[in-house]
């Protein structure tokens, strides 16, 4: 976890070594579904994770981005950035969840 944001019922939190993909694919394990033209999809479903940049649960959404950032000399990582929104009890306990599910990634 690089950074985080907290403001009522809106979180933002930053992840490196996880791929938007992978950060799709836990937000789904936490009953998330995934927004397809902008529609929801059932998270069982065969919709591929990739390029998905928005998962939708019940009380929350979580909107993706990710960019490649420099922290020492030549290493290139990926950041991804969550921006959870939605009712602040729920909010809580999914990004605690969802924080210890990308901090074992790579791992």
């Amino acid at each position: 976890m690089v950074g985080d944001t907290t403001s009522g019922d809106r979180i933002e939190k930053s992840f490196r070594g996880i791929s938007q993909r992978l950060a799709v694919h836990y937000l789904r394990n936490l009953g998330g579904h995934p927004v397809v033209d902008g529609e929801p999809q059932d998270p069982d479903s065969d919709v591929e994770s990739e390029g998905v940049d928005t998962v939708v649960g019940e009380g929350w959404t979580a909107e993706l981005s990710n960019r490649k950032v420099n922290p020492a000399g030549s290493i290139m990582l990926t950041e991804v950035s969550v921006i959870f929104t939605g009712e602040p009890q729920i909010l809580s306990e999914l990004v605690e969840k969802f924080s210890r599910k990308a901090m074992r990634a790579g791992g």
